[in-house]
């Protein structure tokens, strides 16, 4: 029988923990753990009150709100513009900071694995999971997509309506960022991937 270490342990559990995390399509692996922000009082900031270390990256959708924009494309034309193909993780980084500054995590959860409403972070989609459906859903709610033709094509444990976010979250590119962050945030298996 071999015995480990104490630190060895500990690392085995990080690596372990670190592989969990880990998006299918990540483009870099981030193992270093981030320093946490102190306030004036001495205590750790919580991470929507840290500054953001993620580069600036320039935005690739309008600043119009999500709400007009949702109301104005055609059923079906709402793509998002930064690519899933390979997941940055400074875009993902990016989009956690705007998810935290609109308050997703208060329902959802700091990571979107759920709360008092559905997680956002495994492979069923109530409406369905493309950029489209994911889009109208957070800017109009629930009951308006409803009222567009959208039906439930899944089930979760937790059911409640989506409120509209569409004047809540400032711009257009700001919610394909949270959108981003949501897709960069799956921990499902790579083959159910369908967006």
């Amino acid at each position: 029988m071999a015995l480990i270490s104490v630190a060895n342990a500990d690392s085995i559990k990080k690596t372990a923990g670190d592989e969990a995390r880990r998006h299918p399509l990540m483009l870099a692996e981030n193992t270093a753990e981030p320093e946490q922000a102190v306030g004036a009082d001495g205590f750790r900031l919580p991470p929507q009150r840290q500054k953001s270390t993620a580069p600036d990256i320039p935005p690739l959708a309008s600043d119009k709100s999500p709400h007009d924009v949702a109301m104005a494309a055609e059923k079906g034309t709402l793509k998002n513009p930064y690519s899933y193909s390979t997941m940055d993780p400074a875009l993902v980084e990016a989009g956690r900071k705007k998810y935290m500054s609109v308050s997703c995590n208060g329902c959802h959860g700091g990571n979107g694995g759920g709360g008092m409403c559905p997680p956002l972070s495994n492979a069923t989609w109530v409406y369905g999971a493309d950029d489209d459906t994911l889009f109208r859903l957070v800017s109009l709610g629930s009951d308006e997509l409803q009222k567009q033709g959208y039906t439930r094509k899944g089930r979760e444990n937790v059911v409640g309506p989506m409120p509209p976010h569409g004047k809540i979250v400032k711009t257009e590119d700001d919610l394909w960022r949270i959108i981003y962050f949501i897709r960069g945030n799956f921990r499902g298996d790579a083959k159910d991937i369908k967006w």
